[in-house]
Order: structure tokens, then C-alpha cells, then sequence
């Protein structure tokens, strides 16, 4: 094997390299906004449940 020939191998093997991290990095920022949008959804709900509760203790209907 010549010098030309491990040149490009190693070129070739840092190219696949870098399409791996940069696929790897899609995935992270992927699961990351997933993450965020379950977060804001679990902030909504709370939300609404504590709206639900302060609406029934002000409610003056609501039984005791």
C-alpha cells in the first residue's frame, strides 16, 4: 500500500468519522427538544390542575 493510498484511507476514515458525530450531534439536539416539549407539557398540566384546585376551593358551591 502506498503513501497515497493511506492518505486517502485515513481521509476517508475521518469523513465517516465526522458524518457519525455529526448524525450523533442531529440525535442529541433531537432528544433534547423532546425533552423540552415534555417539560413545557408537564409545567402546562400542573398548571392546570392548580387552576382546577383554586377554582374549586373558590367555587361557592363546592361542598366541604
Amino acid at each position: 500500500m502506498g503513501i497515497k493510498d493511506q492518505f486517502q484511507d485515513k481521509s476517508e476514515q475521518w469523513q465517516q468519522q465526522a458524518k457519525q458525530k455529526a448524525q450523533e450531534g442531529r440525535e442529541q439536539a433531537q432528544r433534547g427538544r423532546r425533552g423540552e416539549q415534555d417539560s413545557e407539557r408537564m409545567r402546562d398540566e400542573e398548571s392546570e390542575r392548580m387552576r382546577r384546585e383554586e377554582q374549586e376551593r373558590l367555587d361557592p358551591d363546592y361542598d366541604m
